[in-house]
């Protein structure tokens, strides 16, 4: 039997033990608030900073970091601290959310918050001062310009990320059987390096028209016209194709992004099936339509979901190269000419929750699919 000294002893011992994790639990939520106090007031003087311009915006920037950086971490420790003097339940119970707690809240801050007000918006009228009803909403599906920007959104839908998947197929496939692999992979994969709004620069040089009379400095035009043809305005009076002319655009853009995921797929599929589909006499064109196809169907699917989601909403490439003129108009383009340039709050609220309508069950299905994949 144990004494009573014993007994006296670790009672003892565990009443100091637990003395200890309150006294730090006490100290992480101190620290927390303090933590939370500074943040605050980090936001507040960059806020009034911006507003009177009395830092240089170099000064300015580093501050943010500073602050944004080491606030973040800050708030990881105090909460991870505070949870690690919990018991044993409580602990295991709220430490994932340690992890994802602030980014969730800094999502639902920062998109949820800010969609449940455009959603508020869309049922008030141009001011925002006066309730109209489904009005907004009704006048998306009927004005010319919105049906307009519907049909190009189909073509964008449609031939962009068809042309997308399938010359990143088409390169994946060939780039694997050619000795120059890596210096054709690396020239295709190029363009995703440049931003829609430079790659709208680039490509409006290509395409760019002057009269007959003048010298083409357009890379198209020269061709044409060295080729003894007629300068043609491709993006302007060529409607509705002009619109491919900009969907060329994402293709070239986006293919290297589809070739990488295709490629990676492709290198996954064991070598001893394909050997031994050709010692069975399969052709390359066999092997390629009833192997390679099934054994990379998932991931076609993920690729041709996500840049379908970006043709939803394609932006920078249509503002740089038209504005939205000469019937290349697309809902964002839209949406921003609406609420930004007519100042109509409300319908151009309205146009934005029709996006998001139509890109969620898009998203939505390609979540599914990474699922499936084990990839979350």
């Amino acid at each position: 039997m144990q004494s009573t000294t014993e007994v006296t002893t670790r009672t003892t011992g565990a009443r100091s033990d637990e003395q200890m994790n309150v006294g730090r639990l006490a100290l992480a939520v101190v620290l927390f608030a303090l933590l939370l106090a500074f943040l605050w007031g980090g936001f507040v003087f960059l806020r009034s900073v911006q507003l009177n311009n009395s830092l240089p915006g170099l000064v300015t920037a580093l501050i943010a970091i500073v602050w944004g950086v080491g606030g973040a971490a800050g708030l990881f420790y105090t909460l991870n601290g505070m949870v690690e003097q919990l018991p044993g339940a409580a602990r295991r119970f709220l430490t994932p959310f340690v992890f994802v707690g602030p980014a969730v809240i800094v999502l639902g801050w920062a998109l949820f918050l800010p969609t449940l007000q455009t959603l508020y918006y869309s049922f008030l009228g141009p001011g925002s001062d006066q309730f109209v009803g489904l009005q907004n909403y009704a006048a998306v599906f009927t004005e010319r310009s919105m049906i307009t920007s519907f049909r190009n959104n189909v073509l964008w839908m449609v031939f962009g990320t068809a042309g997308c998947v399938l010359f990143g197929l088409l390169v994946a496939v060939l780039a694997d059987r050619s000795s120059f692999e890596t210096v054709a992979k690396s020239l295709i994969f190029m363009p995703m390096a440049i931003s829609f709004v430079g790659a709208g620069v680039i490509w409006r040089f290509i395409y760019y028209y002057a009269p007959a009379d003048r010298a083409q400095i357009g890379l198209l035009n020269a061709i044409v016209t060295g080729l003894g043809g007629d300068p043609q305005a491709w993006t302007t009076l060529l409607q509705p194709w002009n619109n491919f002319f900009l969907i060329a655009i994402l293709i070239w853009m986006q293919t290297g992004f589809a070739m990488v995921i295709f490629s990676a797929a492709i290198k996954g599929i064991p070598e001893d099936t394909l050997e031994a589909a050709r010692v069975d006499g399969a052709t390359e064109i066999n092997i390629f339509f009833q192997i390679m196809l099934p054994a990379i169907q998932g991931t076609i699917v993920t690729v041709t979901t996500t840049i379908l989601i970006f043709s939803l909403k394609i932006f920078d490439v249509v503002i740089v190269m038209t504005g939205g003129q000469y019937g290349t108009n697309v809902i964002a383009v839209e949406f921003y000419r609406q609420f930004f340039t007519n100042r109509n709050f409300g319908y151009g609220s309205a146009i934005a929750i029709v996006l998001l309508i139509a890109v969620i069950p898009v998203m939505v299905y390609n979540l599914r699919q990474l699922n499936k994949q084990e990839v979350f």
